[in-house]
């Protein structure tokens, strides 16, 4: 009887990549598992293959029929612990029953063939994954390494970054690597996206000699002239003093999924996105002559949250339950919003409300209490400075009651 399962990593190389050790294993086995491309290695085999289709729980359910009676060997691209099979395979089956043996990492050989380090690269997968939230998670970042699929191609990937005018980047990409049609060499973003890849592909980013840091942003609560907003109309975009509280009170993560409800120029929901810069953040509004200018700043703060043109509460039935809701304005709705936030609120989120009326705060304090949320506000008015006869006065500003509630389970 068998009671380890063995992950093997083999790449384009084949069955001759693999030590002498690894290739005893799979001779040796009585199932052989994996994707058809890496059992095609061993048309001899004698055993009984089976290939990886159905979904990583059909094939593991079907790895648990056999593995106790039978030798039982994995097959698996690069290294399977980096965003392969063995992460899953291993919290399924417990550490004690499976043995992972590696071999090079499909971004291994690609930082090698560039010939730079990688232990400085932001590694993000858009295997299998959607590439938006693409532009805020890899702003600023000097060294990227994407692995692709046949949705999210290199030339995708290039439409996309000059989409966000991420033109500082130039794209190395790697087809086949470690086969005996490898193909790699540098693109500029341009030729990028009119270019013809192979399937197999790594694409690595870096910045362009000389391109500087002109196009980082830093910190939060970005100055108010900085984002597109109407005009002359007033009104329209939370203040940055407020932006401030507001960033702050939302306590976002990294991974924190966000809904910006009435966001008018997207100002709040740009600074969402690059704070929880691996999460989702999701902006409804519902008048139309808004969107031009959220696009803009979508763009503009290469912060890339999705835009809902709709109205709440029932433009927000489709959306993935959130962490944190920043409400800025409400149509009229604001205790049905609160009572549908409320309601889809994970553990631990918060609801925050910008209000400029002693009825909006009222309405939002009350909505708050009655869905059994802790409550909690700040009036914040604040003053700027202005030049007056070469010396400084201060003009104030209206004030804004920036209310918060927090679930208590």
């Amino acid at each position: 009887m068998a009671d380890i399962i063995y992950i093997i990593g083999i790449g384009e190389d084949g069955a001759g990549g693999l030590t002498p050790d690894s290739l005893s294993k799979v001779q040796r086995s009585e199932v052989l598992l994996g994707g058809e491309r890496q059992l095609s290695f061993f048309g001899g085999y004698q055993g009984e293959k089976i290939v990886l289709k159905n979904g990583l729980k059909a094939f593991a359910d079907k790895l648990e029929e056999v593995w106790k009676e039978r030798r039982a060997v994995v097959l698996a691209s690069g290294d399977p612990l980096f965003f392969g099979i063995a992460g899953y395979l291993v919290r399924r089956f417990g550490p004690e029953h499976v043995e992972v043996i590696p071999h090079y990492s499909s971004v291994q050989l690609a930082f090698a063939r560039l010939g730079d380090s990688w232990q400085d690269a932001e590694l993000v997968s858009l295997h299998g994954r959607p590439i938006r939230g693409l532009a805020q998670r890899i702003d600023g970042k000097h060294k990227i390494a994407l692995l692709t699929d046949e949705t999210n191609t290199p030339a995708v990937i290039g439409a996309y970054l000059r989409e966000f005018g991420m033109t500082e980047y130039e794209a190395f990409v790697c087809e086949r690597l470690g086969g005996g049609e490898e193909v790699c060499r540098f693109w500029e973003l341009d030729e990028l996206e009119k270019g013809t890849f192979a399937p197999l592909n790594v694409v690595i980013l870096r910045w362009k000699p000389g391109s500087g840091t002109a196009a980082l942003r830093r910190g939060f609560a970005y100055p108010d002239e900085a984002f597109h907003q109407r005009r002359p109309e007033k009104g329209l975009i939370t203040k940055r003093e407020v932006r401030a509280l507001v960033l702050s009170e939302l306590n976002l993560f990294e991974e924190a999924v966000v809904w910006d409800i009435g966001s008018g120029s997207g100002a709040v929901a740009a600074e969402c996105a690059r704070i929880a810069r691996c999460g989702k953040v999701y902006a409804l509004e519902k008048n139309a002559e808004n969107l031009p200018n959220m696009e803009a700043n979508r763009r503009e703060f290469r912060a890339d949250f999705e835009i809902i043109h709709d109205k709440a509460p029932q433009g927000l039935e489709r959306l993935p339950d959130p962490d944190a809701v920043f409400i800025g304005g409400s149509g009229g709705e604001l205790q049905h919003i609160i009572a549908h936030c409320a309601q889809r609120l994970r553990p631990e989120g918060r609801i925050v409300i910008g209000a400029i009326t002693i009825e909006t705060l009222y309405t939002g304090l009350e909505a708050l209490k009655l869905a059994g949320m802790a409550t909690g506000v700040t009036q914040l008015q604040a003053s700027r400075g202005k030049p007056i006869l070469g010396m400084t006065r201060f003009e104030g500003m209206n004030p804004v009651y920036v209310v918060s509630g927090y679930r208590q389970d």
